[in-house]
């Protein structure tokens, strides 16, 4: 059998098994791809090149094992596999940390908040009263989960000293092998505490991806989201519980320049009827304009 055509049985496999993604593909044939390129331990990337390769018995029914086991227990392929990627960069997870897909990646990555701080570039290095010369840009990755936003942070801006903190200590476990594996240990601290309590600061940038989903969504999820840690979730009967929190103390952790990047997912609605006085900059990612937020200090304090 060629691997192309192992690929398209596996689809159709996961098609008929009516299996959920969003865990790093959106579709039957791209996980398909990614379980039996994975297990043949082929580049991720190498699709075209070596669709044609024939394959052995033993190597088809290996795959084949997997995607039952993706099929029986639906459990995200990230967890199988024990990496995904986001911006291209890859990162270790497992069912200790949610499956890294934040789209805050996207409007960090693309340059979209560079306007606003110019970190990428060393703008913000200027000397503050509190030094004798140039500082480094802070940065905060709360909920950092696997750490892959603090990750990406670091990669983006070189200048930059990052904090993630996490309320589990069993995600920053996660997160440290991430940081370890791309040599940040010097630009990247890890700290446990519950919201804020664990921020250093003042910060130029506080980035989060909160749990927001609201209770009647989270009784709704799939299996594959189920198997991910309700911690990372779980926002509460609106979605706001952690959020709340977290807009009324934000602004003592950021300097008088510095910006608040949130992401609600499918909440607006909800935030917005939690937080009518404020008017937000919504940034445009792949999943709409409506997903992803920009605060000021300014905005937060008022």
């Amino acid at each position: 059998m060629r691997l192309i055509e192992l690929i398209e049985r596996s689809s159709a496999r996961l098609d008929q098994a009516g299996v959920s993604f969003g865990h790093g593909t959106t579709n039957a044939f791209d996980e398909a791809a990614w379980l039996v390129l994975w297990k043949l331990g082929l580049p991720l990337d190498a699709l075209d090149e070596v669709a044609e390769q024939a394959l052995n018995a033993q190597q088809c029914a290996d795959v084949e094992a997997l995607v039952a086991q993706r099929i029986n227990t639906r459990r995200p392929a990230a967890y199988l596999t024990g990496e995904a990627w986001l911006q291209g960069v890859p990162f270790f997870v497992d069912e200790r940390t949610i499956v890294p897909r934040s789209l805050i990646a996207e409007v960090m990555c693309e340059g979209a908040l560079d306007g606003w701080l110019d970190l990428r570039h060393g703008a913000a290095l200027e000397a503050g009263p509190e030094t004798d010369g140039p500082r480094a840009p802070q940065v905060l990755d709360l909920c950092t989960g696997n750490g892959s936003l603090a990750v990406l942070a670091a990669l983006c801006w070189p200048e930059a000293q990052v904090d993630g903190t996490d309320l589990s200590s069993e995600a920053l476990a996660v997160a440290q092998r991430n940081v370890q594996r791309h040599a940040l240990e010097a630009r990247v601290s890890l700290r446990q505490g519950d919201g804020l309590a664990a921020a250093r600061g003042p910060y130029d940038l506080i980035l989060c991806n909160p749990p927001y989903v609201n209770r009647n969504s989270m009784q709704a999820l799939p299996p594959e989201y189920r198997a991910e840690p309700a911690l990372a979730l779980d926002g509460g009967p609106d979605g706001m519980d952690f959020i709340r929190p977290l807009l009324a103390q934000a602004a003592a952790h950021l300097r008088p320049s510095g910006v608040l990047v949130l992401e609600i997912g499918h909440e607006r609605a909800h935030f917005e009827a939690a937080f009518p006085a404020l008017s937000p900059l919504w940034l445009s990612t792949s999943a709409g304009d409506d997903q992803v937020l920009l605060l000021t200090r300014e905005d937060l304090a008022t």
